[in-house]
């Protein structure tokens, strides 16, 4: 049985990919975020995002985030299978407008997102342990 059920917004995917899955596991290790000499995030509790025709990505607990280096954006953007994501960018430096972002609010059948964010990894660095 598929994960994800059919609805009027993720009817174009799934008649193309009808086994679209989204899987997420506590991820065994450390995950740290930085730019230059900067940790802007550090997490013994990330998630490990496996999705369909994606590469994994983590998703760090909010608390393990440096949010005062963060400033909210009007950005958002909309995932028929997570929900709408709003973004974060690091204040005074417009090289990372828009790299952190968080499912607020998301789908039931993803609801472990909730309370989480990721990072683009092509904008910081991203330094993974495994324990």
């Amino acid at each position: 049985m598929p994960q994800f059920p059919m609805t009027d917004s993720r009817r174009q995917v799934l008649e193309r990919i009808p086994d679209y899955a989204v899987a997420i596991s506590p991820y065994q290790g450390s995950v740290r975020v930085k730019s230059g000499d900067t940790v802007i995030a550090e997490s013994k509790s990330a998630l490990l995002i496996q999705e369909t025709r994606h590469g994994d990505v983590f998703y760090l607990p909010r608390e393990d985030v440096s949010m005062s280096l963060l400033e909210s954006t009007d950005l958002s953007t909309y995932c028929p299978f997570k929900g709408h994501a709003s973004y974060w960018s690091y204040k005074g430096n417009s090289d990372l407008e828009n790299f952190v972002w968080s499912y607020e609010e998301p789908y039931e059948q993803v609801n472990r997102l909730t309370g989480y964010m990721s990072f683009y990894t092509s904008k910081v660095d991203q330094i993974v342990d495994r324990k």
